[in-house]
């Protein structure tokens, strides 16, 4: 007799994948779980609180688990996916593990969620190139939930389809036709060792400490439920040798999961390197690079109403100008363009308003402990010394909070005070290296420097760690244009105008420098219709 399923057990079922593979499944796909529930209870004809009760067995449902992630897991994949990793790998990652290991030895890589076998023998593949050297060898483990893809991938032939990234020269160099089907060298097939294994569970011989130069785990982490996603970032830089790699699937990041690891950037793909100390590499506040002459002034939309300027901060600094200008003198609102704009001594403090800063003394002495709030309504009214005032006078305690040396951060870049913007966003960095804000921030100072490389890169790192963020792919789409690149302007200004459309109204207060939304939307639709896409 067929078991009925009821919302009980599809939460139960839910729960009991999460508990046991990690996987999250919302609303949206109780369907596909109610099918695979009942396919499970026709083939065993247990009753659906049995079958629950048997899944919480570690040791008797280990099988079962298997013949779930085939049904569950999603196993498409091809040769060479994103290929700038594996070009990162081998001509970063690897040689850096080298140097870290003299003499001659053993790397050994991990290919964590290998599904049919495509991305572990790329690494293969690539490791080739920078192991040339005889002496050193690589060995490379791959592991999966699914024993059917890992049947795949032992048998090691593919379509042609699993190969459409896979540049000719490497295709024909380690694979063979046979009818329909490529089959790979012997020679690449027998450096990775495949193994069933489950991510979700403390395996300790998956995990063993220090055991890994490099670990890809690429588009695994995202269908992770938070709790299990945590627990396995930890058992990888568990398993991390000192200054090991982490490679992620092009749309995961670590931001808000993990402060183990630094972000890395080169050959156009972000990875990460397991952290040895808590300073982090390459944020040094000084810039090699040429600066560059300004470019020729953007024109906007009537509808936008805003200035046009050669850099994102002059633009800012008119529209804090033109509000002050709409505000009565008696608010003491300071203007970007004033005397107030120069490096705060105590003496400028209090001569933008003494009054205003003793309220802001007065507010403090009122309020127990000490509360934020005050600074983000000066925000909201651009008055920034204020603002500032109240920032300075916070306990100890809160001098390292990344929220307020955030805010910190962001009045000072408001108010013109560039060195002091990027060094706040340094020391931020300093606690929370994968802040989308701190790098939006350092992108606008490096920019109004003149150091507009180093402006971009700044902005794609807060777009990879914050896809949501929609002001750095604005900020990317306005150096583009600057640059005369129209393709990437128009592509950067189109992702920037989607986001925009429901970004969070307090991020736009923090960072939009005075604009409304309907403004910042207005001038991404007016730069499309410059450069012919409609918006």
């Amino acid at each position: 007799m067929r078991s009925e399923i009821h919302r009980s057990d599809l939460d139960g079922f839910r729960a009991a994948i999460v508990q046991r593979m990690g996987l999250q499944f919302d609303d949206a796909k109780l369907g596909l779980l109610g099918e695979v529930l009942q396919r499970r209870l026709d083939r065993l004809g247990h009753s659906s609180e049995a079958y629950l009760q048997s899944l919480e067995q570690d040791s008797s449902s280990a099988d079962e688990i298997a013949l779930l992630a085939q049904s569950l897991t999603v196993g498409e994949t091809y040769f060479f996916r994103n290929i700038e990793q594996f070009r990162a790998l081998a001509e970063v990652v690897l040689p850096a593990r080298i140097r870290r290991r003299p003499g001659t030895g053993m790397l050994r890589v991990l290919s964590a969620g290998c599904a049919s076998g495509e991305e572990a023998y790329s690494i293969a593949i690539a490791a080739r190139v920078a192991l040339a050297d005889p002496r050193w060898q690589l060995e490379i483990v791959a592991v999966d939930i699914n024993p059917a893809g890992l049947e795949k991938a032992a048998r090691a032939r593919y379509s042609s389809w699993a190969l459409r990234d896979t540049p000719p020269e490497i295709q024909s160099r380690w694979f063979r036709a046979s009818g329909r089907e490529w089959i790979l060298d012997d020679a690449v097939r027998c450096a990775v060792k495949f193994e069933q294994r489950n991510l979700a569970a403390d395996d300790p011989g998956l995990w063993q400490p220090a055991a890994y130069d490099v670990i890809f785990c690429r588009n695994v982490l995202m269908y992770f439920a938070p709790e299990q996603m945590r627990a396995v970032v930890h058992r990888i830089a568990r398993s991390l040798a000192p200054g090991g790699f982490l490679f992620l699937g092009h749309a995961e990041t670590l931001r808000g999961v993990s402060d183990a690891f630094h972000l890395r950037h080169s050959h156009g793909t972000f990875y990460y390197e397991q952290k040895e100390d808590m300073a982090p590499a390459g944020h040094s506040s000084g810039d090699s690079a040429a600066a560059e002459a300004p470019a020729a002034a953007l024109s906007f939309s009537p509808r936008a109403s805003v200035a046009t300027s050669a850099t994102w901060f002059d633009t800012i600094r008119q529209a804090s100008e033109r509000v002050a200008a709409l505000v009565p003198a008696a608010t003491n609102v300071p203007s970007l363009g004033s005397p107030t704009s120069a490096a705060p001594s105590r003496a400028t403090l209090d001569a933008s308003g003494r009054g205003g800063l003793e309220r802001v003394r007065q507010a403090q002495e009122a309020q127990r402990p000490w509360d934020v709030t005050p600074a983000l309504d000066f925000l909201r009214h651009e008055r920034f010394a204020e603002a500032l005032a109240h920032i300075r006078i916070a306990p100890p305690a809160r001098e390292r909070d990344p929220d307020v040396l955030l805010l910190e951060a962001t009045l000072l870049a408001h108010s013109g005070q560039l060195a002091a913007a990027e060094d706040a966003c340094l020391r931020l960095l300093l606690i929370d290296e994968l802040n989308a804000g701190a790098h939006y921030l350092l992108a606008l100072c490096r920019e109004h420097s003149g150091h507009r490389q180093r402006a971009r890169e700044h902005d794609r790192i807060a777009a990879y760690l914050d896809p949501s963020f929609a002001m750095p792919r604005l900020h990317l789409g306005l150096l583009a244009r600057r640059d005369g690149d129209r393709a990437a302007a128009r592509s950067e200004l189109a992702q920037a105008l989607n986001l925009l459309r429901r970004e969070d109204a307090s991020r736009l207060l923090l960072f939009a420098g005075g604009f409304s939304r309907e403004a910042l939307m207005a001038l991404c639709e007016s730069s499309l219709k410059e450069s012919g896409v409609p918006a």
